[in-house]
Parts: structure tokens; C-alpha cells; sequence
């Protein structure tokens, strides 16, 4: 047996609940090494330097899977 919803919601409270479910804007860190902003805790994607330490070389080719 399947479970339909007896009474109808009202567009107030739709709204209400849709209103909570948003997009944010991603945060953003400084690079140490070339001042560019980048994202937390991943390898930096103009200087391939993560935190102190170089873990590329150059620019990272960005690849979407």
C-alpha cells in the first residue's frame, strides 16, 4: 500500500522548506606560494604547490571524469 498525502501544501509552506535548499559559494584560501586563490586542503592549480611543499610540477591539467 502506498502512502499519498492527505491534505495539500500550501505554497507558503513549499516555499518555506525550499528556501533552505541552496547553493553556497564555495570558500576560498589564499596559495602561500603564488597568492592565488584556491580551494582547501587541494593542490594548488597554478603552482602545483600543496601547503610548503611542491607536489607537481607546473600547472595542473584540470580533467573532468
Amino acid at each position: 500500500m502506498s502512502q499519498e498525502p492527505k491534505r495539500r501544501h500550501s505554497k507558503a509552506r513549499k516555499r518555506t522548506r525550499r528556501a533552505s535548499i541552496m547553493l553556497k559559494q564555495a570558500s576560498l584560501v589564499v596559495c602561500k606560494n603564488c597568492g592565488k586563490p584556491t580551494l582547501p586542503h587541494i593542490v594548488c592549480k597554478e603552482c602545483g604547490f600543496y601547503g610548503d611543499k611542491q607536489v607537481s610540477s607546473g600547472a595542473v591539467k584540470v580533467t573532468k571524469v
